[in-house]
C-alpha cells in the first residue's frame, strides 16, 4: 500500500524500494508472470527463474513496496495463533506439516542470504513468548505441551528479555531469525534480473483470460503479457471476487519504532499473550544505536475511529516495559489478512487450471511468504508440493473456531451493506476539515468526500469497487479502507491495495 501520509512512514522506507524498475510498455511473454513484488511475489519469480523460468513480475507501485514493506520481519517459526489452537482445528499431523513449512521457509531465506550474497542483517536469534497476564499462565503450559507433540523446538526460560519488567516463565523457542526486508528484497531483485526475470513497476492488472494453453493478463496501461501460468501475490487476491475473501478476514495492526543505545534491549523476538497481541524486535542500525520495533493494537480493517489512541497505547506499553525507549521516530500500520483456519492460502486459484495465488499470511507473513513460494514452484512446474495439501485455496475446514471466524466475518460483511440506510459521518461536507474525509449521504448515494489541504473538495463514490461494501476513512493514513475485503483508495480515489481493481468512480455534484 503506498499511501502518502507522513505521519505513517515505515522505518525500511529509508532504503527506498527493492528496485528502480519501469512500468511495462509493450506486449510480452513469458513462461509465468508474477502479480505482486512483496516477499511472496519475488520469492517466487526467484524460485522459478532459478528453475529456468523466464518469468515476469507485475506491481501496481514500486518494487517491494506494498505490506512487506510495512512488515516487522520477524522469522518465526512460532505461531502467533498458538499450534494448540490449530491442533483442535486440524489436528498434530497437518500442525507439524505446517511448522516444517515454517522452518523450511526460514532456512531457505538463510540460504538465499548466502548463495546470492546478500547483505540484509539476517542473524539466528531466540524468540520468546511471555504471559501477559497471571490467566494466561495456563495457556502457556498448554502450548508447550502442544509444541512438543508435534516436534517444535521449545523449552522453559525462568523469564523472557524485557528489561522493564519480571515476565515471568516463558517459552523459548531456539534458532528463530531476524533480517531487513527491503535489503533482502533488493537482493532477490537482483538475482532475479541475473537470470533474465524482469521487473515492471507502476504496472498494474486490470483483468485475466485463462484459456486451455495458459493465460493473458490485461494491465492497466492497455499491454498485455502472454504466459503459460500467472501468479497473484498481492496480499489479498485481486483476481478473485468471493471465493478466497469469505474464508478471510483483513485486519489491521500498528507499529512504533524508536532508537534505543545499543545492547539495551536484548536481540530476540519478544510476543506476549493478549489478543491482539503485541510483538517486538530490534534493528541493528550501527555501532551505538538499535531501532525497538513494537507492534500491535489489531482490529478490523476500517472498524477503528481510535486510530491515535491506539499508537499512543502502543508507545505507553513499549516505554513501560524497555526503558530505553523514549520517543517513536516512526509509526506505521499494515494490513494482515487472517485465515478462518490460522493457514495460508497458497496453491493453484480455485477452479483455475493457469492460475496460482498466494494470501491469508496473518501474523506470519514473512516466513508464509516464503513457504507459499517453495509450496508453488513443484505446482507450476509438475512436480509433488508436500505443503500445497494442507494449504490448499480450495480447502475445507468444519471445526466450531472456524466457523465462528467465518461467521465473524460474514457479519462485519451484514454490517457494511447496513450502513446504506443509516446517516453519513457528517451531516454536511462543510464539516470536513483540510486534509481530512468522510461518508456524506446525498440523496440515496453515499459519498467518499476528502477535502484536499488547498480547500478544494474531492467527491467519489463510496462504494468499494470489488463487490459494494462501503468505505470507510483512515484519518492515519489518509486513505478509504474497505472493511469488507481490506481493498483501500488513496484520498482521491485511486486504488492502493487489492483486491479492488478499479478506483473509486467520481461523483457528480
Amino acid at each position: 500500500m503506498n499511501v502518502g501520509d507522513e505521519r505513517s512512514r515505515s522505518c525500511w522506507m529509508e532504503e527506498g524500494p527493492a528496485a528502480d524498475a519501469p512500468p511495462l510498455e509493450s506486449h510480452a511473454t513469458c513462461d509465468v508472470v508474477v502479480v505482486g513484488s512483496g516477499i511472496a511475489g519475488l520469492s517466487t519469480a526467484y524460485e522459478l527463474a532459478r528453475f529456468g523460468r523466464q518469468v515476469i513480475v507485475i506491481d501496481r507501485g514500486r518494487i517491494g513496496w506494498g505490506m512487506t514493506v510495512r512488515t516487522t520481519a520477524h522469522l518465526a517459526t512460532e505461531l502467533d495463533d498458538f499450534y494448540s489452537e490449530l491442533i483442535a482445528i486440524r489436528g498434530e499431523d497437518d500442525a507439524r506439516i505446517y511448522h516444517d513449512s515454517q522452518v523450511a521457509a526460514v532456512n531457505r531465506i538463510e540460504a538465499i542470504v548466502r548463495d546470492e550474497g546478500i547483505d540484509c542483517d539476517f542473524a539466528r536469534i531466540d524468540g520468546y513468548l511471555f504471559a501477559a497476564e497471571d490467566s494466561h499462565r495456563a495457556d502457556l503450559e498448554e502450548e508447550y505441551q502442544a509444541c512438543r507433540a508435534i516436534g517444535v523446538d521449545v523449552e522453559w526460560a525462568d523469564r523472557a528479555p524485557v528489561p522493564g519488567c519480571d515476565t515471568g516463565l516463558a517459552l523459548r523457542f531456539p534458532n528463530q531469525a531476524r533480517f531487513h526486508p527491503i535489503k533482502y528484497l533488493r537482493g532477490l531483485a537482483r538475482a532475479i534480473e541475473a537470470r533474465g526475470g524482469r521487473l515492471y513497476a507502476n504496472t498494474a492488472y486490470v483483468s485475466e483470460t485463462e484459456d486451455a494453453d495458459g493465460v493473458t493478463i490485461e494491465t492497466e496501461g492497455g499491454f498485455a503479457i502472454r504466459a503459460s501460468a500467472a501468479v497473484f501475490a498481492t496480499n489479498s487476491p485481486v483476481n478473485d471476487k468471493l471465493v478466497i475473501h469469505t474464508k478471510q478476514l483483513p485486519d489491521r495492526t500498528y507499529v512504533v519504532a524508536g532508537r534505543v543505545p545499543k545492547g539495551s534491549v536484548p536481540d530476540a523476538l519478544v510476543w506476549d499473550s493478549y489478543d491482539a497481541y503485541h510483538y517486538v524486535r530490534i534493528q541493528p542500525l550501527g555501532e551505538t544505536e538499535d531501532l525497538l520495533i513494537v507492534g500491535g493494537e489489531d482490529h478490523r480493517t476500517g472498524e477503528a475511529p481510535d486510530i491515535e489512541a491506539r499508537l499512543d497505547a502502543l508507545e505507553r506499553w513499549t516505554r513501560e516495559r524497555y526503558p530505553a525507549f523514549t520517543r517513536a521516530d516512526y509509526r506505521w500500520s499494515g494490513q494482515v489478512l487472517e485465515p478462518i483456519d490460522f493457514l495460508p492460502f497458497s496453491g493453484r486459484n480455485p477452479g483455475s487450471r493457469h492460475l496460482y495465488v498466494h494470501t491469508g499470511d496473518s501474523g506470519q507473513g514473512i516466513t508464509n511468504g516464503v513457504a507459499g513460494s517453495l509450496t508453488l514452484l513443484p505446482l507450476i512446474i509438475g512436480e509433488d508440493s508436500r505443503f500445497a495439501p494442507l494449504l490448499d485455496p480450495s480447502r475445507k475446514t468444519v471445526s466450531s473456531t472456524s466457523a465462528m471466524e467465518f461467521a465473524r466475518g460474514q457479519a462485519g460483511v451484514v454490517k457494511n451493506f447496513s450502513e446504506y440506510v443509516q446517516p453519513g459521518d457528517v451531516g454536511s461536507v462543510d464539516d470536513i476539515p483540510p486534509g481530512g474525509g468522510a461518508i456524506v449521504t446525498e440523496g440515496v448515494r453515499k459519498l467518499a468526500c476528502y477535502r484536499k489541504e488547498d480547500g478544494t473538495l474531492v467527491r467519489r463514490s463510496a462504494v468499494c469497487t470489488h463487490t459494494g461494501c462501503l468505505v470507510h476513512w483512515n484519518g492515519f493514513e489518509k486513505c478509504w479502507d474497505c472493511p469488507c475485503h481490506g481493498s483501500h483508495f488513496a484520498p482521491e480515489g485511486e486504488v492502493l491495495n487489492g483486491p479492488a481493481v478499479q478506483p473509486l468512480p467520481a461523483a457528480e455534484a
